[in-house]
């Protein structure tokens, strides 16, 4: 067993759930084909390194996923920077260069496992057809993510041989050929594989998440960067003349995502999958972690941090990176706390009301960059922004703010040279949890705990902090730059699908569809803590009463888009639902403003600026990513895509 481990190529479950200690750490050795011949473990292995090319969204280092605008990072090695300063071309994919042909060489390794798996000695039949439906996901999936960067992409549908002379190369699919190969194998496959897999198989592919990428898959179809996008893809050919995007839209793609979306709710739900809308029995106990104590607030902030939520439909299972979205968001020791929210993403939010700050009349919008003081042990502690006064629960639980709390435990700093660190104002007067170490007032002016300081590295840059995805448990002692408190990092949740679900059924707009689609979005707003659409916005300044009349004016989609970035900040999502939104260009281009950070008092901070870091959208070009130029030359059926 001893042996096997160290080829665990995803850190897979070498216990089961109640001993969790399942996150191994990735080893350096990699299957190779001898392998999989050997014997049954080794084609385990060999299996298990199929799932080595997984992206992991929360590696700020080799992901594009934090290039939206949700934070301001102060970190200049990340592939956002070079994305934000239009940097970007066929010759200069910065760090994620790699996914085009790790994508497609973990393509060929799922088809190598498929082709020799009957041949293992001792084998038997149903790890055969496991194996080989496990590896007919994984190219589903990856032809997936190829697609999500890149658009319209290279079916690879059989073993490629490497052989292929140049007049015989494949050129490109048009983008709904490929969704639909790719949602066709999802349901194919989630007739074959099982419904969960639980122990030292938790992670691996399931016919629930099959399901549930397939909604995903159909929804960026009908999606109007994909669906009818002739300003952009007129021109978008293959050299035959095979329009790539399609230039006509059609309402009936949504039809096709919504239906696909409730299929995949009711199959996650009949088999025991839900929204996680208690903290009663979660891994992360009460002693561990006593904040959040607002029952409202733990079940947002533990929804997609708790090992046992069964809202996560599928989860990447690999050992947290040190330069992850955990690690760089926590509060500052020796470092981190480079992940500010920004002030875009503090103003979606909600009010306590269920409705955008500028509708809700009992909301002093206009007064909101003034001050208050705020004495509240669920919200903060001193004075404050108004604009941080009155929000919903979801603004509490996901960001810290001057004076709000910031939920996590760190080693107590007593002396020396690590008292300076945090100049001795946390433990003094920063603390807010009796003396048990597992709460912080955070203090963003500059000489405060959470302040700048003089540092040119490791501060928000916006005086707000990041907290989704911490754990509340999370332990940074200020000798240690790894996290201590790792957990399975969720790919897909129940609460996604539901929101796949309402957009889906209000864009294609007939009328039960719509009153189903909202009603699972308001599932989602009662687990929040704020009234459901129509209650809330039937006080609004420019009331909605009805789905039908808000349907037409496009009012109810602006309603359907906000709610998904507030629900799935900080999850990965923002950057893909900017761009398939086409409205990218006016939130990713444009600079950021956040609070001023060098400001040594409550009042010079709380003063909104204008942040220098530079910020450049290239339309419509940075609504895809490029294809590496080596592809063009190589294929000359590859086009490139338009705007490179």
């Amino acid at each position: 067993m001893k042996k096997l481990r160290k080829y665990l190529l995803l850190g897979l479950f070498a216990c089961n759930l109640t001993a969790c200690d399942y996150l191994d750490i990735v080893p350096n050795e990699t299957a190779t084909e001898e392998d999989l011949f050997e014997s049954t473990e080794a084609a385990l292995r060999y299996l298990y390194s199929c799932y080595s090319y997984m992206p992991a969204s929360e590696n700020t280092h080799t992901s594009i996923s934090t290039a939206g605008d949700e934070i301001v990072s102060c970190f200049g090695g990340e592939p956002a920077q070079l994305y934000f300063q239009g940097g970007y071309s066929g010759s200069n994919l910065g760090n994620v260069e790699a996914y085009y042909n790790n994508m497609y060489i973990g393509i060929r390794q799922c088809y190598l496992l498929k082709e020799s798996i009957a041949s293992v000695p001792g084998i038997t039949q149903e790890t055969i057809d496991d194996y080989t439906n496990q590896a007919d996901f994984l190219i589903a999936y990856y032809h997936m993510v190829l697609l999500q960067h890149y658009g319209p992409i290279i079916l690879v549908k059989s073993l490629p041989s490497t052989t292929t002379p140049a007049n015989e190369f494949l050129p490109r699919s048009t983008y709904d050929e490929c969704a639909d190969w790719i949602a066709g194998e999802f349901k194919r496959l989630s007739e074959l594989l099982p419904a969960e897999r639980t122990g030292s198989d938790y992670g691996l592919a399931t016919s629930v998440a099959a399901m549930a990428l397939r909604s995903r898959v159909l929804l960026y179809k009908a999606s109007p960067l994909f669906n009818g996008n002739s300003e952009f893809y007129s021109t978008f050919t293959n050299p035959d003349g095979t329009q790539l995007i399609s230039q006509t839209f059609d309402r009936n793609k949504y039809k096709e995502a919504a239906d696909a979306a409730l299929e995949a709710i009711n199959f996650a739900e009949s088999h025991g999958y839900s929204l996680f809308t208690s903290a009663e029995g979660s891994s992360i106990s009460t002693i561990a972690a006593p904040y959040p104590q607002d029952p409202v607030q733990r079940r947002l902030r533990l929804l997609n941090t708790d090992e046992y939520s069964r809202e996560v439909l599928w989860a990447n299972t690999r050992s947290e990176p040190a330069y992850s979205i955990q690690s760089k968001s926590r509060p500052f020791l020796i470092w981190g706390a480079g992940y500010g929210t920004s002030l875009k993403m503090v103003e979606r939010f909600y009010t306590e009301n269920g409705l955008p700050i500028d509708e809700d009349p009992d909301f002093d919008y206009e007064g909101r960059y003034g001050t208050t003081i705020l004495d509240d042990d669920t919200r903060g502690e001193g004075i404050t922004l108004k604009l941080h006064d009155q929000r919903e629960p979801r603004f509490y639980a996901w960001v810290a703010f001057h004076n709000g709390f910031y939920e996590c435990r760190s080693a107590r700093v007593v002396s020396g040279a690590q008292e300076l660190v945090t100049n001795g104002a946390y433990w003094e007067s920063q603390e807010r949890s009796d003396g048990d170490n597992q709460r912080w007032r955070t203090n963003f002016t500059k000489n405060s705990n959470c302040g700048k300081g003089g540092r040119t590295n490791n501060y928000s840059m916006t005086g707000y902090l990041n907290k989704k995805g911490v754990r509340p448990d999370y332990q940074a002692p200020a000798s240690e730059s790894a996290p201590t408190q790792d957990y399975p990092k969720p790919i897909i949740r129940l609460g996604e699908v539901y929101l796949n679900y309402a957009e889906a059924c209000v864009g294609y707009g007939e009328s039960s569809y719509v009153a189903d689609g909202m009603e699972k979005l308001n599932a989602l707003r009662e687990r929040a803590g704020i009234p459901d659409v129509l209650t809330a916005w039937a006080r609004a300044k420019h009331p909605i009463t009805s789905y039908d009349t808000a349907v037409s004016d496009g009012r109810l989609m602006d309603i359907v888009v906000r709610e998904r970035m507030i629900e799935l900040y900080m999850e990965g999502h923002n950057f893909w639902d900017l761009r398939r939104w086409k409205i990218a260009e006016e939130n990713m281009g444009t600079l950021q403003q956040g609070l001023n950070v060098e400001g040594t008092t409550d009042e010079e901070l709380l003063q909104v600026v204008t942040i220098s870091q530079p910020r450049s959208f290239i339309s419509p070009a940075y609504y895809l990513m490029p294809i590496p130029n080596a592809q063009i030359s190589t294929n000359k059926q590859m086009v490139q895509n338009p705007g490179y």
